[in-house]
């Protein structure tokens, strides 16, 4: 007798748009996009180049099942230099919500359409460079995840820095209060570190001296969302990494497989999870929501992370039970697997069947 495994996966599909040519002022809008199952949530990401005075919005609209058209949504004002870097609450209806960086839909999607406008004074909007424009539709199941098997290909580790959040207690707090709420700007930095990307010495003279990491609150400065009044929005932090010439996207992995590929093919990968702490063995705390840098696997097929809510950079590097990892990073109460990735445009990602 033969047994049969079903594996509840989410359903993501990841879009990839043509780079808008924003030339002039005004906006560029893309054709309606068929998804391809009913989803629940959409989350853009983009990075771009805007010089002094310029800034791009980003807008969804959705297509539901019954054949409706959406209003257009706004799910990001962002600019490099900041004012606007912002998302935008109270935009819900009967058809969905922002979530800050994600629109939740209230009723089944089948399709949808994304807008750039490009913002700026006299003769500034035109200088609006988009690099790359993304939207990732998915369908996260309410059911617990199925661990994976570990591949067969020994251990693996990449060389991503070590930046503990907690290094910057009390830094800039204008900035979500400095250290403790930290973990996606430092996560950032780590992997801009890893590439030899990021800001040179002039770009962090603002942050004073005696600072253990500068990059950290840089990259704090730099992902601020004044709307949200968080360092947290995944848009925007692939897009500060954008500036300094990585192409990124926010998508949602299915299994740690998956987050194998990418750093066997070289890539360390961005995570979101929530969990108590005695569901993540090694990890020492409670969170409702942590960003973390998947670098590797063990022989036995443990995940391997760069956890920046460490209390300090010698204690950044931990090694998690792969079936425990996988269950808070994936179930459909927490992120629902979503990651982030960050590479140079040179560096060819895994092969994918849709979802990055």
């Amino acid at each position: 007798m033969s047994l049969v495994l079903t594996v509840d996966l989410a359903r993501v599909a990841l879009t990839r748009f043509p780079v808008p040519a924003m030339g002039t002022p005004g906006p560029w809008t893309s054709e309606e996009r068929p998804i391809g199952f009913p989803a629940t949530q959409l989350v853009p990401s983009w990075t771009a180049r805007t010089p002094p005075g310029s800034w791009v919005e980003v807008e969804l609209r959705a297509r539901t099942a019954d054949g409706r058209l959406t209003k257009w949504y706004v799910m990001g004002r962002w600019s490099e230099h900041g004012a606007p870097r912002t998302s935008l609450a109270g935009q819900g209806d009967e058809d969905g919500d922002v979530a800050v960086d994600t629109f939740v839909a209230r009723r089944p999607l089948v399709a949808f359409q994304v807008r750039v406008t490009a913002h700026g004074a006299a003769g500034q909007a035109g200088g609006v460079e988009v690099g790359s424009l993304c939207v990732m539709a998915s369908a996260v199941p309410h059911r617990p995840p199925t661990p994976s098997r570990p591949g067969a290909h020994g251990a693996v580790e990449l060389a991503v820095p070590c930046h503990s959040q907690h290094e910057h207690a009390g830094h800039h707090p204008e900035y979500d209060g400095g250290g403790a709420n930290w973990c996606g700007p430092a996560s950032v930095a780590m992997v801009l570190g890893f590439w030899g990307r990021g800001p040179g010495k002039a770009e962090l003279e603002w942050v004073g001296a005696g600072d253990p990491c500068p990059v950290v609150d840089h990259a704090a400065r730099g992902t601020f969302d004044s709307g949200y009044q968080g360092t947290g929005n995944w848009p925007f932090n692939v897009a500060y990494a954008g500036t300094y010439g990585l192409r990124g996207f926010v998508t949602r992995l299915r299994s740690a497989a998956e987050l194998e590929a990418f750093v066997r093919a070289g890539i360390p990968v961005i995570t979101s999870q929530s969990f108590r702490v005695h569901e993540l063995p090694g990890a020492g705390y409670s969170t409702t929501g942590s960003i973390m840098v998947v670098t590797g696997f063990t022989a036995g097929g443990d995940v391997v992370v760069n956890d920046p809510a460490a209390p300090c950079d010698a204690q950044v590097r931990r090694v998690h039970p792969r079936a425990a990892f996988e269950y808070v990073w994936l179930r459909g109460s927490g992120s629902g697997g979503i990651a982030y990735v960050l590479h140079p445009p040179e560096v060819p990602l895994p092969p994918s069947d849709g979802n990055w």
